[in-house]
């Protein structure tokens, strides 16, 4: 009974592509702790498309057959028009989606399916796969990006006429034009963009015929399967190759910074709809009510993307953990990596789709805007500008503007209200022609060297960046 015991546990461990060394089967709890086919079946194209290159390699190394290698790539795409059209059956024995595919296509083709891995490890398998996944990720999400600033820039045109109040330390500080304000966000959308394509060209280079660490005894061009998979380059160093997560790491770090220009824009959206701002009125299909106060109108979206940025930080923060006493070269602690990548990117992808298409709708409420230029001290600046232009030295015209701005605060007064002869009482350099300059339009304009608030510098930046995103 005991040999029939023993006979049925080898039988158990032959299924498992390493169990030759071990005599006792694995703990249910271990196998159910260590199991990541639930995370990594997303990886299943990259790991057939990965496999078939692998393959050809092989063939022109002269360790498959013609037959064969063509035999076991037939055998690849079957098993991908299953796992394509959802009828692939994992079983519980499935480690993660590398064996998965590998037991499926022995199961299709015969023990020839057993020569696919001939030179190749795991760990240069799964570190290939992430780079292919993440080559097309990073290219959606760039289209994605660029949609956005479409959007963006479609609504700062639609309202390029249009003055607001600037802040600094979130009080009202200089007017400026709605559109120049929208299109700060268009700038760090465009430097976001740049981010992800130099983390792609950084990623872009291939890890496979490293080996589990030390290579591959066989005579495999790995020059010949990097152009079977569209990279330009390959890694110089096998221990490296299947260690290093430095590009995952990076693509995370982006996706943290997109992650918080996504929250500030949200911010500012979650405290512009507010009544005490009024400044833009949000789409109701992207909002939420209260459960208990009818009148509420909630802006959920903006505050989901605030909140879902620390989860992004969080995710760059638990790949730096990860790695950061990690001897060389694998250890199995890297399977935690995907887990903290696919949540970062996935949450990146949704908030970038979710968040245009709130901006789309969202209008500018062009009243409580003229309101809220219309007072408060945001011409103070161009009062202390016009001494200096008579010759006042800055600090001095400061200081007397400061004497006239706590005249209109003690008087509930706006500085458009005082007549020359009381402008005059505070310093004789004022004139007739201060009068032009105490206008929101006239400050806005004279904004005008490049980077400015004018609108004819605002139009110019708006041509520019059509044409740059069409």
């Amino acid at each position: 009974m005991a040999q029939r015991k023993g006979r049925t546990g080898r039988r158990a461990l032959a299924d498992k592509a390493w169990g030759g060394r071990f005599r006792a089967k694995t703990h249910r709890l271990v196998e159910a702790f260590s199991v990541s086919v639930g995370i990594d079946r997303r990886l299943y194209a990259q790991d057939v498309q990965g496999s078939v290159a692998h393959c050809k390699t092989l063939e022109k190394a002269r360790v498959l057959t013609r037959g064969e290698a063509r035999a076991i790539v037939r055998g690849l795409e079957a098993v991908k028009a299953e796992l394509d059209r959802g009828r692939f059956r994992f079983l519980s024995s499935d480690e993660d989606i590398h064996m998965a595919i590998e037991r499926r296509l022995t199961e299709l083709i015969g023990p020839l399916g057993g020569k696919l891995h001939t030179g190749r490890s795991r760990n240069d398998q799964v570190a290939l796969d992430i780079r292919l996944y993440l080559r097309e990720e990073l290219d959606r999400l760039v289209g994605q990006l660029n949609e956005f600033q479409r959007v963006v820039l479609a609504k700062a045109k639609a309202n390029r006429t249009v003055a607001m109040p600037g802040y600094t330390h979130l009080q009202r500080a200089q007017p400026v034009l709605v559109a120049h304000h929208l299109l700060a966000y268009v700038e760090m959308l465009e430097r976001d963009k740049e981010r992800v394509r130099d983390a792609r060209t950084r990623l872009n280079v291939m890890p496979l015929g490293s080996g589990a660490l030390a290579g591959s005894n066989y005579p495999i061009d790995r020059r010949y399967t990097a152009s079977l998979l569209g990279f330009p380059t390959i890694t110089q160093n096998s221990l490296d190759a299947v260690s290093d997560r430095d590009f995952m790491i990076e693509v995370a770090s982006v996706l943290a910074i997109i992650m918080m220009h996504l929250s500030r824009l949200s911010e500012e959206l979650i405290l512009w709809s507010s009544q005490e701002f009024h400044f833009v009125d949000l789409p109701d299909a992207f909002c939420t009510g209260s459960s208990m106060m009818p009148q509420k109108k909630n802006p959920d979206v903006p505050e989901l993307i605030r909140g879902k940025t620390g989860r992004v930080y969080g995710q760059l923060m638990n790949l730096l953990t990860m790695m950061k006493a990690l001897p060389l070269s694998y250890n199995r602690d890297l399977q935690e990596d995907k887990p903290a990548l696919f949540d970062a990117l996935d949450t990146v992808q949704t908030s970038v789709q979710v968040l245009t298409e709130l901006m789309r709708r969202v209008k500018i409420n062009r009243d409580a805007l003229r309101h809220a230029v219309s007072g408060g001290g945001l011409l103070a600046t161009e009062v202390a500008d016009y001494l200096v232009t008579r010759g006042v030295p800055f600090r001095e015209a400061h200081a007397i503007t400061g004497r006239v701005v706590r005249a209109a605060l003690d008087q509930e007064r706006d500085l458009t209200d005082f007549s020359l002869e009381e402008l005059q009482a505070f310093s004789n350099r004022f004139e007739k022609s201060v009068t032009s300059r105490l206008t929101v339009m006239a400050a806005i304009d004279r904004k005008a060297q490049i980077g400015g608030t004018a609108r004819t510098r605002v139009d110019r930046r708006i041509k520019e960046l059509e044409r740059m995103l069409s």
